[in-house]
C-alpha cells in the first residue's frame, strides 16, 4: 500500500459492555484531533453508546455504518459503529453473561475485517473473563482466543510496551510458584524467537537486541542462590545466539531497568509476570500497551482491565487505549511498508 492510498480503519472491539470500554472509546474519539487518533470503526451497539455518551456528559455523535470502508468518511464528524446487538440492556459495573456472545462476536468480526483487508489492525477493549466463562467461553483470555482464530500451532507472545521500554513475560498469568515450575529453556527460546521476529516485522528494527532477565537475585550468584540461570536460562540465551539473535543474559533484574540499562536493548525477556510489569508500569503507568506478537495480523490492547468500579462514571482515562490505537496503526504501516 502506498503512502498516498486511503488506509483502512482500525477495528476496535466492544470488550465487556459493563466495563469502561465504551467510556474510553468515546473519549478517544473526542480526542481524535488533539491526540492524533487514527481512524477506527467500533464493533458495538450504537444505541448503548449514545446513551453512555449522554450519561458521562460527552458530546459524541454516534453513527451506525454498514461497512468498515464507510467509517473513513464518517470518522471526522461522528463515531462510526458497525452494529453488534446485545442480548440484554447494559448496566455499568454489572456484567451479564447473557451478553457474552456479543462480546465474542465483536472479536470474531474484528479479526475477520483485518484478515480480509477491510481493517488495518485489531484493537481489543478489555474483557471480563468471569462473565465470558459463565457464558461458555473456553479460552484463558484474548491472546489464546486470537491464536485459535488464526489457527496457530505455536502460542503467540505477549509484549507490553511503554515510552522507552518493551517487556515480554515468558510465563504470564500463573502464581509465582507455578511460574518457577513452568519455566523452561524451550519457553524462553520460543519467546525470544517470536519477539525478535516481531520487532523486525512490526517495528522495523533490523537487528533486535534482547536482554534476558535472570530469575534469582544477583543472577543466582553462580548457583549459590538457585541453579535456574545455569540450567535453564543460559542455555536458552546460547541457543538464541546460535540462531543469530542478539540476546544477552541472564541479567540481574534489579539492574536491568534503569535508564542507562534500557538503552542497551530493544526488549527484555522476563521470567514471570511482575518482573516485566512492575518496571513498565512504574515508568509509564498511563500509556502502556499490550501487544500480541506472532499473529498473522496486528493486535494491540490497552494495558488495563475493565475497571467495573468506575464504568459509566466518566472517570476512566483513555490514554492507554489511544496509545494502543497509535501503536497498532504504526505496526500496520510497518508491516505494509508504508
Amino acid at each position: 500500500m502506498t503512502g498516498s492510498a486511503v488506509r483502512p480503519p482500525l477495528a476496535v472491539t466492544m470488550g465487556e459492555p459493563a466495563g469502561i470500554g465504551g467510556d474510553i472509546v468515546l473519549k478517544a474519539w473526542a480526542a481524535r484531533v488533539a491526540e492524533a487518533v487514527p481512524p477506527f470503526v467500533l464493533l458495538d451497539d450504537p444505541d448503548r453508546l449514545t446513551r453512555l455518551a449522554a450519561r458521562i456528559g460527552l458530546d459524541v455523535p454516534v453513527r451506525a455504518v454498514s461497512s468498515a470502508a464507510e467509517a473513513g468518511g464518517v470518522f471526522a464528524n461522528a463515531l462510526p459503529v458497525l452494529p453488534q446487538a446485545l442480548a440484554a440492556p447494559v448496566e455499568p459495573g454489572r456484567p451479564d453473561p447473557v451478553n457474552g456472545a456479543a462480546v465474542i462476536a465483536s472479536i470474531d468480526r474484528a479479526v475477520a475485517l483485518v484478515r480480509s483487508g477491510e481493517a488495518a489492525a485489531v484493537v481489543t477493549n478489555p474483557i471480563q473473563k468471569s462473565a465470558l466463562y459463565a457464558a461458555g467461553f473456553r479460552h484463558p483470555g484474548h491472546t489464546e482466543y486470537l491464536a485459535h482464530l488464526a489457527g496457530l500451532a505455536d502460542e503467540p507472545v505477549m509484549m507490553l510496551a511503554a515510552r522507552d521500554l518493551r517487556v515480554v513475560p515468558v510465563t504470564i498469568h500463573v502464581s509465582l510458584r507455578d511460574a518457577v515450575n513452568q519455566l523452561t529453556t524451550a519457553a524462553i527460546i520460543h519467546a525470544g524467537r517470536v519477539t525478535a521476529a516481531g520487532l523486525a516485522r512490526d517495528f522495523g528494527i533490523e537487528r533486535p537486541r534482547l536482554a534476558v532477565a535472570a530469575l534469582n537475585p544477583h543472577a543466582g550468584e553462580d548457583g549459590s542462590m538457585g541453579r535456574e540461570e545455569i540450567e535453564i536460562i543460559a542455555p536458552a540465551v546460547a541457543a538464541l545466539r546460535a540462531e543469530g539473535i542478539d540476546a544477552v543474559g541472564p541479567r540481574p533484574s534489579d539492574t536491568l531497568f534503569h535508564a542507562a540499562a534500557r538503552g542497551g536493548f530493544d526488549a527484555a525477556l522476563c521470567m514471570y509476570h511482575d518482573q516485566a510489569l512492575i518496571p513498565l508500569k512504574t515508568i509509564d503507568f498511563d500509556t502502556g500497551v499490550n501487544i500480541t506478537l506472532g499473529l498473522p495480523f496486528v493486535r494491540t490492547s490497552p494495558d488495563h482491565g475493565t475497571a467495573l468500579d468506575i464504568a459509566g462514571t466518566g472517570k476512566a482515562g483513555a490514554s492507554s487505549l489511544i496509545a494502543a490505537m497509535q501503536t497498532a496503526d504504526q505496526m500496520a504501516r510497518t508491516r505494509a511498508g508504508s
